[in-house]
C-alpha cells in the first residue's frame, strides 16, 4: 500500500524549507520594530471557542475539523484570533500586560475547504492581534505592520482596500435595510445567503456566487447608515493612512468573511493580473465585543491574517530573492578505522560554532569527497589512522589541491584565520 499526504495537505520538504526559514525571519524582524509578541496556542480547543452563537460565517457552518472525545467537542482551529483571545482572557493579560497588549501568533490552521493553488486544508498563517485601546491610529499602525512585511518580501503590486462597518448602532440599523431589501429576491438568493439573510445580511454582500446578480447593484449602501461617530471615526483612520503615506481606496461593499469585525475592515490585495479569486494577501479589521465574549471586560482589539503560502507565492512571483540556507563550512573525512575520531573533530567543530558534516562510516576517499562537494562545504579535513597517532589532521579548502598538517588542537584557530583572511 502506497501512503500519501490526506487530500488539501502537503509536505514542505528540505529544497523548499530556506523560503519558509526566510518568510519566517521578515516577520519576526518586523513585528520585532513593531513591539509585538509572540503567543502560541494549542492546535485545537473547544468548539465553543470558534462556534460562537448565530454566527454565519462558512468557516464556522461548513469548514470546520470538529471530533468528540469522552463526551467534549473539539475543533481543530480555523483562524487564531479567537484561540488568543480565549488565552487573553484565561490568563487575565489584561490585568498584567502595557496595553494594547500586542500579540503575533504563525502556525498550522484547518479548513475543511475544496483545496486549491494556495489554499489547502492544513495551511499556515501569520497573524497579529492589539488588544485594549480603540484608536483610528493604531487602526492604522496595524495595516502599516502587514503592509510593511508585504514590502520587504518585495511584492510591489498590491493594493489597500479599506471600509467601516460602523458601530453597533450604525450596524444594526444597516442591517435592517438590507434584511428589508434582500427579502423580496430571497428566491434569487443562494441556499448559503438565505442563511446569511437571517444571520447576517452583510455577509450576501461577501457571496461569491451572488456577487454579479442584478439586484446587488441596488443594495443599501452601509455609508448611508453611519452615525456621526463612526464617520469620524472612519475619517480619522484615513488621515492617519495619509499621514503613514499608505495608498488606500475605499470598498464599501468589503465586509470580510466573520463575523465579529465593527468599524475598521480591510484587505491588502495583489493587482497581478493573473491573481484571479486569488488576490487577497491578508486581511481583518476591529472587533469590539470579542474580548467580553470569553470572560474579559469589555475591551476593542484589530488584527490581521496573512497567509503564508499566499505569501510566499506572490513573493516568488516578484522575483524576491529567498537567499540560501546555510551550508557546510566543515566536512571530514575518515580514512581507515577512525570513526570515532572523526566524531569527535565533528564535536569540536560544531561546540565551537562551524556546520559541520562528515562520514561516520567506511567508505572510499572517492565517495568521500563527492558528499563534500554536495554538501558545498567550504573546507575538508582529512584524518586518517596516521594522523591520529600523530595528533593532526590534514586541511584544505574545497576545490583546492594544497592541504596543510595541523594540530588536532590548533585546527579550529586555523579555521578561523582562514575565514577571516577571505573577508
Amino acid at each position: 500500500m502506497k501512503y500519501q499526504t490526506p487530500r488539501g495537505t502537503y509536505d514542505i520538504l528540505p529544497d523548499e524549507i530556506g523560503k519558509w526559514h526566510d518568510v519566517e525571519r521578515v516577520i519576526r524582524e518586523k513585528t520585532e520594530l513593531y513591539r509585538y509578541r509572540e503567543i502560541r496556542t494549542p492546535f485545537f480547543e473547544s468548539t465553543s471557542v470558534f462556534s460562537r452563537e448565530n454566527d454565519s460565517s462558512d468557516m464556522v457552518n461548513k469548514e470546520m475539523y470538529t471530533f468528540s472525545v469522552g463526551g467534549d467537542s473539539y475543533t481543530l482551529r480555523p483562524e487564531g484570533t479567537a484561540g488568543v483571545i480565549r488565552a487573553f482572557d484565561q490568563h487575565k493579560l489584561y490585568g498584567s500586560m502595557e496595553l494594547p497588549a500586542k500579540f503575533y501568533y504563525m502556525g498550522a490552521m484547518f479548513r475543511h475547504e475544496r483545496p486549491q493553488k494556495n489554499r489547502q486544508r492544513q495551511f499556515h498563517q501569520f497573524g497579529v492581534e492589539n488588544i485594549g485601546v480603540k484608536s483610528p491610529e493604531i487602526d492604522a499602525e496595524t495595516i502599516a505592520l502587514g503592509y510593511d512585511i508585504v514590502k520587504a518580501m518585495d511584492i510591489s503590486s498590491v493594493k489597500v482596500c479599506i471600509n467601516t462597518l460602523g458601530d453597533d448602532e450604525s450596524r444594526a440599523a444597516y442591517r435592517k435595510a438590507l434584511k428589508e431589501y434582500f427579502t423580496p429576491h430571497l428566491d434569487e438568493l443562494c441556499s448559503d445567503c438565505h442563511r446569511r439573510l437571517e444571520q447576517n445580511p452583510l455577509r450576501i454582500l461577501d457571496c461569491k456566487v451572488d456577487h454579479d446578480a442584478p439586484f446587488m447593484k441596488d443594495a443599501p449602501k452601509l455609508s448611508d447608515y453611519l452615525n456621526e461617530e463612526s464617520k469620524a471615526y472612519f475619517q480619522r483612520v484615513l488621515k492617519a493612512l495619509d499621514c503613514l503615506g499608505i495608498p488606500y481606496e475605499i470598498d464599501e461593499r468589503l465586509v470580510r468573511g466573520l463575523d465579529y469585525y465593527t468599524h475598521t475592515v480591510f484587505e491588502v490585495m495583489s493587482t497581478r493580473p493573473d491573481s484571479g479569486a486569488q488576490a487577497t494577501i491578508f486581511g481583518g479589521g476591529r472587533y469590539d465585543h470579542f474580548v467580553e465574549y470569553y470572560g474579559g471586560p469589555q475591551m476593542s482589539g484589530i488584527g490581521f491574517a496573512i497567509g503564508l503560502e499566499r505569501l510566499i507565492s506572490l513573493a516568488e512571483e516578484e522575483g524576491h530573492d529567498f537567499g540560501k540556507e546555510r551550508g557546510c563550512d566543515v566536512y571530514v573525512l575518515g580514512l581507515g578505522d577512525v570513526q570515532d575520531q572523526v566524531l569527535q573533530v565533528l564535536s569540536d567543530l560544531r561546540h565551537s560554532g562551524f556546520s559541520a558534516d562528515g562520514s561516520l562510516y567506511g567508505r572510499s576517499l572517492k565517495a568521500q569527497f563527492k558528499s563534500a562537494d554536495r554538501a558545498q562545504a567550504k573546507y575538508v579535513v582529512i584524518l586518517g589512522e596516521d594522523e591520529v597517532r600523530q595528533g593532526t589532521v590534514n586541511l584544505k579548502r574545497s576545490g583546492e589541491k594544497d592541504q596543510i598538517s595541523v594540530k588536532r588542537e590548533e585546527l579550529v584557530s586555523r579555521l578561523r584565520d582562514m575565514e577571516g583572511s577571505e573577508r
